[in-house]
Parts: C-alpha cells; structure tokens; sequence
C-alpha cells in the first residue's frame, strides 16, 4: 500500500519581474517519513519553493480554465494551502502542523534560549496566554526535552545573541519538536556553519526523521550531505526539476550539468558525517565515502562504480 503524500505539488510556477519564472511547472511529491534533499545552485528557485511550500508567498494563478488536473497547487496533509494564485483560508490551521527552518535561525536574541524553544507552542495556545508569553511548567519541560535532544539543555538560561550559528540552529531545531510538527522543511540550515556544527544539525534531523517519523524536506547547497543523509534527491536548475530519484544514481554528469564551474566547491574538506549510512556498491563492498575525495576522483569513483553495477547486471 503506497505512503500517504505529506506533499503534493502540482505544476507550480513563480515570477517575480519582468517575467522571469524562478519556478517553472514544479511538479512532486514527498510521502509521510521521508527524507529528502532539494539541491541546487544559487538562483536555481530552492528558497522561492521551500517559502511556497510554508505559504509565505503565492504561486501564480493557472490562467487555463479547462485545466482540471489541480494545476498551480500545493497541498499538505491531503489539504491544499495554495491554489488558483492565492493562500488559502485555513492555512494557518496546516501551518500548525509545519516545522520551517531558516538558514538566519530566527531566534529572539534578547530571550533566553529556553523562552525561544517555548515559543513553538504559540500556534497551539490561547491568543492571550501566548501574548504574554505566559507558558506552563509542563511546557517548559518539554522544552527542556527538546533542547536536551539537541544538545542544548546546558543553554537554555542563556540569551539568543549570545550562542554561536551552529548552537542557535540546534535551537531553532529543538522549537519545531516542541511544537509538534509532523512535516519539517529546511532552507539551507547549515549553509553558515563550519563543518561540524552542518554534521551535527544534520546528525539531529536525520535523527527526528528516524526516531519521531518526522517527514523532511532539507534545500541543500553541498551535495555530499543530501548523498550522506537523504535517500532520495530533488535537482532544480532554473526553476525547473532536472532530477528526482534516489540520491545513490545522481551522476557526476548530471551534477556538473546542474552546477557548472561550481560543482567543485558543493564538495567540503574533511566532510565526514557520524553516524552517516554510507550507500554500499552493489558487489557488496563499502563505498568510499564521496566527502573524502577531490571532485575530479569522486567523479572517477562513481563512473567506475556505475560500470562494475552495469557490469554486474548483465552477468548476473
């Protein structure tokens, strides 16, 4: 029986200006526990689908009336939030049920950390009690939970200004499992951070995904992690999606299509994930791990992996 779709897109596009699409008739969908990674080069429409998919700006209007297919759609939870070029009435209720993670973390610098995690109960509290900021002791606790699974709990009395990126991160983290969220879409997290503070937010929403059943939609810049971390693998280039399948058969050709000259910075030095699965080669040996490699010897590697699998098929 085939996964309940947490996110379904239908032919979606965006313009912005003098009619240039930043999304061009986007169509997916992602099923209830899934891990997936939405890559990329800057300018490719990532920021504009994840703000679309959290109902922060509309797409455009379907200006073909005899379209009956739920063209220019976004639904959540079997419940659409936009459609026919607008926001629809009751997104708030949906957005209740949406985890949204910024790469500027958004936390209150002048809150102490635990108040910014306790903040994500407000879109399930009474209007008044949630202005005053007026939160119960069980909800602390909770807090407390949250902050301590990321991590943070030695934290939480200090201000918001006063973490580092990768700290307040792990927060902004820990504020969407207080709140509850069955869906979790991510804009580049740990596109500012230093090596190990990106592998230990990515340890923790690989982790949520795992242990909570948390459905994640993660926009990646550096491809070794969506390789590392996400099973399947969305590839935008100019609005469009040049790729959608498992993030195992992205191939060197296909990622030097997308990137270009960039390709050779997606991949980070020294990259290397605890707790990361590793995608063995199909004759049963461990795949040498793509962030230890120059790009021109990943490339190499993967060519050669995918001759020995093709290989092996015909001989089989």
């Amino acid at each position: 029986m085939p996964s309940e779709a947490l996110i379904d897109v239908t032919r979606v596009s965006k313009c912005f200006e003098r009619g240039v699409r930043v999304l061009d008739d986007v169509t997916f969908s992602v099923p209830r526990g899934a891990m997936v990674a939405l890559i990329g080069a800057s300018g490719s429409g990532k920021s504009t689908l994840i703000r679309a998919l959290a109902g922060l700006v509309a797409v455009e209007k379907v200006r073909d009336r005899n379209t009956q297919d739920g063209s220019g759609s976004i639904v959540l939870f079997g419940r659409p939030i936009q459609r026919d070029g607008r926001i629809v009435r009751g997104a708030k209720e949906l957005r209740v049920r949406v985890g949204v993670i910024f790469q500027q973390f958004n936390l209150v610098p002048r809150l102490s950390v635990l108040t910014n995690v306790c903040l994500g109960f407000l879109g399930r509290m009474p209007f008044v009690r949630g202005t005053l900021s007026n939160f119960t002791m069980d909800e602390k606790r909770r807090a407390m939970y949250a902050l301590t699974r990321v991590g943070m709990a030695e934290h939480a009395l200090k201000r918001g200004s006063d973490l580092s990126g990768g700290q307040q991160q792990r927060a902004a983290i820990a504020r969407t499992l207080v709140q509850g969220a069955e869906l979790l879409i991510a804009d580049e997290p740990i596109a500012s951070l230093d090596p190990g503070s990106a592998r230990r937010v990515m340890d923790i929403l690989a982790d949520m995904n795992r242990r909570d059943g948390i459905t994640i939609l993660v926009s990646l810049h550096q491809v070794q992690y969506a390789l590392s971390y996400c099973p399947r693998t969305i590839a935008l280039q100019a609005g469009k999606i040049v790729y959608d399948g498992p993030s195992d058969a992205l191939t060197p050709e296909l990622l030097c299509g997308i990137y270009g000259a960039e390709v050779s910075e997606l991949f980070a030095h020294g990259f290397e994930p605890a707790g990361a699965v590793v995608q063995p080669r199909e004759n049963g040996s461990a795949a040498t791990p793509v962030d230890a490699l120059p790009i021109d010897r990943w490339i190499a590697s993967r060519s050669a992996q995918r001759g020995l699998a093709s290989t092996n098929r015909l001989t089989a």
